[in-house]
């Protein structure tokens, strides 16, 4: 056909392709596991901000109040509760400002009150949005109510709801609480700092170096993930607290507050920020030290020209990591920070010691900021990353040195001894009967059921609770991660998944616990069943834990050619058959390490559960919170010990597990 025969054909929109059976199912499950996502993350956390803009105040314009003489007879004059309180300055603007529970007593309004008196009162809302309770007895009307004396010292005025910044203003305008701002990201940038340092040279050690026990010291770096935050904090007390084995090299210095933070910060932070420095130094071209040596370039020169900037984005990468774990960790803090406040804590103290839940609502909306500032610059970082290593690339070996090997070797051990150590020393406190007098082995700190903390059902708890995450986490993170990577057009539905997807890494554990509160214990929401069960503990854990998940299994999926769809397709097989005896099974590497992560993290969490347990679902890890609260510390260590133990027979198991599952499903893999 000419081109002006081509021309002249009449030209329409694009013909858009009829979706499949199989595309409708894949969007549809998108969709549905989208919502799950908005219904489980997105809400809450609308909720909870609207919560931190809602401010309650009692207007005492809204109140009328009348007094009669000792015949009981008024005489018509009326006052405002504006008017009487002029006159007594009774109350202070601070104290007309309070939460969604506030009351207010009339009876400081007048000074002489006795409730033995004959006089009668009278009180009435002038407005609609007016609120008095009489005893439990809420009044909304506007008509006059007449009590005597022995009824009205049980009149109390309520707050009105309004919106507005006042929450915000009262927060920073607090130098005590504005304090923990100051306090929490010190902390966190030192703790940083150090975790990183250390970790990078562990981490060079075990890949540059020809040193021995590499693999004893990889696990020794890893046992701090099976133990929650709180545990390294009473290590800590036992060795430098006010009676502690060494508390000596402290020089007089105390273990609570920050000192303690940031060597608890520091053990329980190094795992992560070794794995993330030990791939990117894997990840190494043997060609650039050639060059660097043939260059005649000095050690020293070499390791700041090629190993770091070959490692940088690594490093950037735990740095952030770290940050955001210490900013929003709660348990450590608690344990051992004293009277050095943070924000994770403050949002504690709010909302259980004072019941302020508006005031939580706004330290927790201040501590997102840092966090979400931490993942974002982490994300943009990652996204300039590039390719270090090329076909033509050649795999990097170290070279055996006996003076640096030494070297390294002994930093190593430092390293292991100290995490180690603490493990030791929580373990030791775990079996003796009573610090410091009676140093006997026994083990009555493991009869939890005569302490508080929910007894060994809280330890029960916490393995269903794990079991259920790994199991309900595992399937609809790794089939949303499938629907994602492998689902055909649709692009806007994807990426807006993709987000919702990466959204729980930046929001902490405690602001997210908050979030649900707001939101699933509204009596208005037909999801209000589940508050203070098991399922909300799931599905809490499940999304707090959702992002690294929905990263692992993108990872694994994107290794898998496109080319399995077109042939599923050419021979008309449905797409869950093709995932059920292909995806699954190719990729069931990544689906045994998903499950894993979430049973070791469903297991230690504290700060994302803190707020929603029940006297019927109490957990291992709160237990360790609440003994420590009651004094029962060794208990306590018992009870973390037990998390230990189990999360290392978990890692056990999915160890030999994989060994024998993956020589059966993944013989293709060998040749």
């Amino acid at each position: 056909m000419t081109d002006t025969a081509q021309d002249m054909l009449p030209s329409g929109p694009a013909v858009k392709g009829k979706l499949s059976r199989d595309d409708i199912i894949m969007r549809g499950s998108m969709i549905i596991i989208a919502l799950y996502l908005v219904v489980s993350l997105v809400f809450p956390l609308y909720a909870m901000l609207s919560k931190s803009f809602s401010t309650y105040r009692v207007e005492l314009s809204q109140y009328e109040f009348q007094v009669s003489n000792e015949a009981g007879r008024f005489d018509g004059t009326i006052l405002t509760g504006a008017e009487l309180n002029a006159r007594t300055n009774t109350f202070a603007d601070a104290d007309l400002s309070t939460g969604a529970d506030g009351r207010l007593p009339v009876t400081g309004f007048f000074p002489d009150f006795s409730f033995r008196s004959p006089v009668m009162y009278q009180i009435r809302n002038t407005t609609d949005t007016g609120r008095f309770l009489i005893g439990s007895n809420l009044q909304t009307g506007t008509d006059w109510v007449t009590l005597d004396s022995n009824t009205f010292r049980r009149v109390q005025l309520r707050p009105v709801k309004a919106q507005g910044l006042d929450n915000f203003v009262s927060y920073f305008s607090t130098p005590a609480l504005f304090n923990s701002i100051k306090n929490s990201l010190w902390i966190a940038v030192l703790s940083t700092v150090v975790t990183v340092s250390l970790a990078f040279w562990f981490a060079y050690a075990l890949n540059r170096s020809c040193m021995k026990y590499k693999g004893v010291f990889r696990l020794i770096a890893m046992a701090p993930i099976l133990v929650p935050s709180l545990l390294p904090g009473i290590a800590l007390v036992y060795l430098f607290g006010n009676q502690g084995m060494i508390k000596e090299l402290l020089f007089g210095a105390s273990i609570y507050g920050p000192i303690g933070i940031v060597i608890g910060s520091v053990f329980f932070t190094f795992p992560h920020a070794f794995i993330i420095i030990s791939t990117a130094l894997a990840i190494s071209d043997a060609r650039l030290y050639e060059a660097a040596a043939s260059l005649r370039s000095s050690p020293w020169r070499t390791f700041w020209t090629v190993t770091v900037p070959g490692a940088r984005y690594g490093l950037i990468s735990a740095a952030f990591v770290v940050f955001n774990l210490v900013i929003t960790d709660f348990g450590l803090p608690k344990v051992i920070g004293g009277q050095f406040n943070v924000l994770a804590v403050d949002i504690y103290k709010q909302v259980i010691g004072q019941q302020n839940f508006e005031m939580g609502a706004v330290v927790s909306v201040v501590l997102v900021i840092p966090a979400i500032l931490a993942f974002a610059i982490d994300r943009l970082v990652q996204s300039k990353q590039v390719a270090l290593l090329s076909a033509r690339s050649v795999p990097y070996e170290p070279q055996p040195n006996k003076k640096m090997d030494r070297i390294f070797f002994a930093y190593c051990t430092l390293i292991g001894i100290f995490i180690a150590g603490l493990l030791a020393v929580c373990q030791f406190a775990a079996l003796i009967k009573f610090w410091p007098y009676d140093l006997s082995l026994s083990l009555n700190n493991y009869q939890f059921d005569r302490m508080d903390g929910g007894g060994w059902g809280s330890y029960v708890n916490s393995i269903k609770l794990a079991l259920m995450t790994a199991v309900a986490g595992t399937a609809v993170v790794f089939f949303g991660a499938y629907l994602v990577e492998k689902s055909k057009g649709f692009r806007t539905g994807r990426a807006l998944f993709q987000m919702f997807a990466m959204l729980p890494m930046a929001i902490p554990g405690m602001v997210l616990g908050l979030a649900y509160i707001f939101f699933f214990n509204n009596p208005a929401n037909p999801l209000n069943a589940i508050y203070g069960t098991m399922a909300i503990l799931v599905v809490c854990t499940v999304t707090h834990f959702y992002t690294v998940s929905h990263l692992t299994a993108v990872t694994a999926l994107k290794q898998m050619d496109r080319e399995f769809e077109s042939v599923a397709a050419s021979l008309k097989q449905p797409t869950m058959k093709l995932f059920a005896r292909v995806t699954v099974p190719v990729c069931l590497p990544a689906v045994l390490d998903i499950s894993i992560y979430l049973f070791v993290n469903a297991m230690t969490t504290v700060s994302a559960v803190v707020f929603l347990y029940s006297p019927k679902t109490t957990l291992a890890s709160i237990a360790v919170l609440n003994m420590d609260d009651a004094g029962d510390i060794a208990p306590a260590a018992a009870m973390g010990m037990m998390i230990f133990y189990t999360n290392a027979l978990a890692r056990i198991i999915h160890l030999l597990a994989s060994r024998g599952i993956l020589k059966k499903t993944q013989a293709w893999r060998s040749r």
